[in-house]
């Protein structure tokens, strides 16, 4: 078992006091756009938007940590920013307004993701998965507990989200806090010619045969992954306006997606460790493979809009998808580049993953507003089995 460094473990926590924060709001978010007049086409090209925006920053970002040779400045802005973010979602009501707000907490993710990954590999040695399936494990835990603390808050005041917004500042600012408590070694800068915004593209020409095989089925599967936002809408439309009665208890529509939600999250917190671990010894390719099949499963499931016995299970499988993969692809991509080139390629990865998650968060609102609900769900797992049957013929192909 590897020993983990006070760098490891301080990004662990600072991610999961972020995530707490972060998911106290995720699964009102679009809870609160629906009852401050927004459709369910303009949430989804307003959070296609905003991971956009993420992921073009995160490339960028990444490539020029590289090149300055420092991770830390643009882990602390990151975070702030992403601190900062939050209140600012309670009173702002107009549309424009918003979609400012979502996009600076989306910035500073997308100021921070690259840089940080790269120095979790830098710290990580030779243990990558297991490195970042505990990263993701921590991060995730705050997932959970977030939406935890929303339930409870929302159960007594019902409603409120503007509340809510003020109260998920207090992990993050907690989180910038920590952050000022660390310091790197810098290394010498490593200028390119390759300027401008979009200079991290040109990462594809340097990158080895293994990454340009892989990454672009990684993409097609991303342009078919649209946010999570439409499980959770989805989850609340199967429910209808009933109660629901578990144990003599009746629980309102509204706290039971968000319990699901917390359930999933805490699936992904128990098992993203583990993962990582047997990721190390049965390959990172392999586990993603895995994750893939687990997704085909449960977006068939959501596409048939399941009742909530079957939503329980269903939210537990996306837990297990999420530790196969989330953390698993950028610890395969750290194994495949050369250490002084990890900000770059997981940038290069990310900024291109979140264009295509835009892409596909838009195109779900459309055909959910105006076909039918369960298509992207259906489309989404059909693209899901077809990418891992790509992944694993890819596997077989290189020991013949």
């Amino acid at each position: 078992m590897p020993s983990f460094t006070r760098i490891i473990w301080v990004l662990a926590w600072v991610s999961l006091l972020t995530d707490m924060a972060s998911e106290m709001l995720y699964p009102v978010i679009p809870l609160y756009l629906q009852q401050i007049g927004f459709t369910v086409a303009g949430i989804g090209w307003m959070e296609g938007t905003v991971q956009f925006l993420a992921g073009v920053s995160k490339g960028y970002f990444g490539k020029q940590s590289d090149e300055l040779g420092k991770r830390l400045p643009f882990i602390q802005w990151g975070y702030t920013l992403s601190a900062l973010s939050k209140p600012l979602m309670g009173w702002l009501t107009h549309p424009l307004w918003i979609l400012g707000v979502r996009g600076v907490d989306r910035l500073g993710k997308g100021m921070r993701t690259a840089p940080r990954d790269a120095w979790l590999a830098q710290e990580a040695g030779p243990h990558k998965a297991t490195v970042f399936g505990f990263h993701r494990s921590m991060d995730t835990w705050g997932a959970a507990i977030g939406p935890l603390l929303a339930l409870i808050y929302l159960l007594y005041r019902p409603g409120d989200y503007a509340t809510l917004f003020l109260l998920a500042f207090a992990p993050g600012l907690l989180s910038v806090g920590l952050l000022l408590t660390l310091r790197e070694k810098t290394v010498a800068p490593k200028p390119s010619v390759r300027t401008g915004f979009f200079g991290y593209l040109h990462n594809w020409e340097e990158a080895p045969a293994s990454f340009k095989k892989m990454v672009p089925a990684l993409l097609l599967f991303a342009l078919f992954n649209h946010s999570d936002i439409f499980l959770l809408l989805m989850a609340r439309q199967a429910i209808g306006n009933s109660s629901i009665q578990v144990l003599g208890t009746t629980i309102p529509a509204d706290a039971w997606v968000i319990g699901a939600y917390i359930l999933y999250n805490a699936v992904y917190a128990l098992t993203a460790y583990p993962i990582g671990r047997v990721a190390e010894r049965i390959g990172t390719r392999i586990m993603i493979v895995g994750g893939f099949i687990f997704f085909a499963g449960v977006y068939a499931g959501f596409g048939m809009g399941p009742n909530t016995h079957t939503q329980v299970l269903l939210f537990c499988l996306y837990g297990l998808y999420a530790a196969a993969t989330e953390g698993m692809i950028k610890a395969w991509i750290s194994e495949q580049v050369p250490m002084e080139k990890t900000g770059t390629a997981i940038g290069f990865y990310t900024s291109l993953e979140s264009v295509s998650i835009w892409l596909a968060s838009g195109i779900a609102g459309m055909l959910w507003t105006f076909g039918n609900p369960s298509l992207p769900f259906y489309l989404s797992a059909a693209v899901a089995l077809g990418v891992a049957l790509y992944l694993y013929l890819l596997g077989k192909l290189k020991t013949q």
